[in-house]
């Protein structure tokens, strides 16, 4: 018989348009700021909407190095960028870092898809001859991880999971996974995002995009509004963290995935899916409903999105109100880097007992009947919270965070 190894968060980073960094990050968390601010990447005047979580403050020269920049697009660029951050919040060595035991997971929707557009654009404008060499290589969705495992050294496994809108909570609880089954001591994992155009015109077309704020659970919401980012996390083992001295700030806990096999954009009506896939979390995290402290939730701002995702709330937590906040109110949607900037808010939550508000939250909706935190920051038990995930497609993936340690002990295998 084994015993399956704790998985601890040793350091988290984050490239985000309400701040660069964890401490930056977290204290616009509290704060509930908001990021959304108009479109400056690519014209948007004929869409009729203009807004985005955009990340403005990001300078890659700041975190990259030139011959770094020249063979990376925007979104590996931020990827490394909260990489580097994550690994110096960890306070891991060069050392302890380089080698086979250490793996990359990532996530992302799209990956590098400016940089698709840019080739498509040359060769219908131009002709198939005028596409630029320089930009083959550098688009490809699987070069995130590559791009950061050659940065840090790490030559374990690398793995580009592009799960849609979970596409974070996939990477994390497939890196955590790897650490269970003694594959790896340590995994760099987390997901990036970038704007873009086709993107950004397609949810206009879907009559997805809020025109001016983004709601979740409001009786007025009117959509979502698109966002951008990287959240990435060093995941150790319990035994590689503690030889090593490092600081552990949150234990991850079981995830539950599951599809509802429904329609490519529209949760079931009956939400079954994502009720067993948060019934699985709490289940393999060996704990119950009752210990739960916080739902960090999907909260997309559309009207079936919210609706489904508060029925869940309702059917697994029955009459308990769990207190309820989505981080999109604030960065917008970031797609395929949205549950991993999220995880990382549960880490805020926490390090700090904090529950981050869940703004421009105005008049309740009786089918949303949540315990949401509204408009203000407030503080409260943070041993288990719930990170909620519920993407296009029906992938419906919900993760659990912990602080180290209160967990149950884990459970013996043969």
């Amino acid at each position: 018989m084994r015993v399956l190894p704790r998985v601890f968060i040793t350091g988290v980073g984050v490239v985000s348009s309400i701040g660069l960094g964890k401490r930056a990050f977290f204290s616009a968390l509290e704060a509930g700021r908001s990021g959304i601010s108009p479109v400056g990447q690519f014209d948007v005047s004929q869409l009729g909407r203009q807004l985005a979580g955009e990340v403005k403050a990001f300078e890659p020269s700041d975190h990259l190095t030139q011959a770094e920049t020249r063979r990376m697009g925007r979104c590996s660029m931020m990827a490394l960028a909260a990489a580097r951050m994550a690994v110096e919040d960890a306070a891991l060595p060069a050392e302890q870092l380089a080698g086979p035991r250490t793996a990359v997971v990532l996530g992302t929707t799209m990956g590098e898809a400016q940089l698709l557009g840019d080739l498509e654009r040359e060769w219908i404008v131009n002709g198939p001859r005028a596409v630029r060499p320089s930009l083959i290589p550098r688009y490809g969705s699987t070069l995130l991880p590559i791009h950061v495992a050659r940065a840090l050294g790490a030559r374990g496994m690398v793995l580009t999971l592009p799960a849609a809108c979970a596409a974070g909570n996939y990477a994390i609880g497939f890196a955590a996974d790897m650490i269970r089954a003694g594959r790896a001591d340590v995994v760099v994992t987390g997901a990036a995002e970038l704007l873009q155009e086709l993107q950004y015109a397609g949810f206009v077309r879907l009559a997805a995009m809020a025109p001016e704020k983004c709601q979740p659970f409001d009786l007025n919401r009117q959509g979502l509004l698109l966002g951008e980012g990287a959240g990435l996390l060093v995941l150790e083992s319990e035994e590689h963290a503690v030889r090593r001295g490092a600081n552990a700030i949150a234990e991850v806990g079981g995830y539950g995935l599951s599809c509802d096999a429904y329609h490519i954009t529209r949760p079931h009506p009956d939400a079954a899916g994502s009720i067993a896939a948060m019934r699985a979390a709490i289940e393999r995290s060996g704990i119950s409903p009752a210990d739960v402290d916080f739902i960090n939730a999907h909260g997309t701002g559309t009207k079936h999105n919210d609706a489904a995702e508060s029925k869940v709330v309702r059917e697994v937590f029955g009459g308990r109100r769990v207190p309820i906040s989505s981080m999109k109110s604030m960065l917008g949607h970031c797609m395929g880097a949205a549950s991993a900037l999220e995880a990382i808010g549960c880490v805020f939550t926490l390090e700090s007992g904090v529950y981050p508000p869940n703004i421009n939250y105005e008049t309740p909706d009786p089918e949303c009947e949540v315990d949401v935190v509204a408009n203000v920051a407030r503080r409260g038990s943070a041993d288990i919270v719930i990170n909620n995930s519920l993407a296009f497609g029906g992938y419906n993936a919900v993760a659990v965070f912990a602080r180290p340690g209160v967990l149950p002990e884990p459970q013996a295998v043969a």
